[in-house]
């Protein structure tokens, strides 16, 4: 079953082509990471994914249904969101952070599904600690929980739902970052299809049962790990020339190793050397 699916898809900001005919498609309990360049337009396609952003061409539907359909509320019960960053400028406690992922959502069964998203990023012995005094990964991971107990209460009634991240690992510690491909293949067996922005290529190859590659604003390359992390695909996208090894397991390793060549800026060119 498809979660969502987005068909030629295009995004402009002014004279700028953000997103060009972009298709994709993303099944129950699959994990998809969209890697690429600054600026090649993923984040703008996972804000079109969650319904943040309308598309100026082509059509991106949830479940089957047009996600601009949804109200509001309705949507935040089929698929959650977590931005790259998110600020909270007021004293809330870790606990009430991840209650509002609830909603309105009450009951006797909140309490255990906010007790096991706190389990889940390891942070149950600090749910009394107010989150503005903690360090950017703690709260980073409170966050993670809030969109969990989101996910968790759409889920318990409509079924498996989609689970966005924009650069879910960039501030965690490298324990951590296990632990958060550990709980999204726990969510992905429950049939979530989890959708996560990454930048790190070796952590998209441990997370990801598949990889996009989106580079301006176009599709470059969509398929399994090995099929796309290889150096010719990597080099043409990042423009750097790049080796990939299989020790100690059979993902792709990524290693830069330099720049490819590339003409001197034009106010250096024809100056003697040095």
């Amino acid at each position: 079953m498809t979660i969502v699916q987005a068909k030629a898809v295009t995004v402009k900001a002014g004279a700028a082509t953000l997103l060009d005919r972009v298709d994709f498609s993303v099944e129950v309990g699959e994990r998809v990471a969209i890697v690429g360049p600054n600026g090649a337009g993923k984040s703008t396609l996972l804000r079109v994914l969650s319904g943040e952003i309308t598309p100026h061409a082509g059509v991106v539907s949830l479940k089957g249904v047009g996600v601009g359909a949804y109200r509001p509320q309705t949507l935040a019960l089929h698929r959650a969101v977590l931005s790259q960053s998110v600020n909270v400028a007021f004293p809330f406690t870790v606990d009430e952070i991840v209650r509002m992922g609830a909603g309105g959502a009450r009951g006797s069964g909140l309490d255990g599904l906010v007790e096991a998203a706190l389990m889940e990023v390891d942070l149950l012995h600090a749910r009394a600690r107010v989150i503005t005094t903690m360090s950017g990964g703690e709260q980073h991971r409170a966050h993670i929980a809030r969109v969990l107990v989101q996910l968790a209460c759409g889920e318990s009634e409509h079924g498996p739902g989609l689970l966005l991240l924009d650069e879910p690992t960039a501030s965690l510690d490298l324990r951590h970052q296990i632990d958060f491909i550990a709980l999204t293949a726990r969510r992905a067996e429950r049939g979530t299809a989890v959708v996560a922005v990454m930048h790190d290529l070796n952590l998209a190859a441990a997370f990801a049962d598949r990889i996009l590659v989106i580079n301006r604003g176009r599709v470059a390359a969509d398929g399994s790990v090995t099929a796309v992390v290889t150096p010719d695909m990597l080099s043409r996208v990042f423009d750097v020339r790049m080796s990939t090894g299989v020790a100690p397991s059979p993902l792709p390793a990524v290693l830069p190793q330099a720049m490819m060549a590339r003409p001197a800026p034009v106010h250096d060119r024809g100056l003697p050397a040095a």
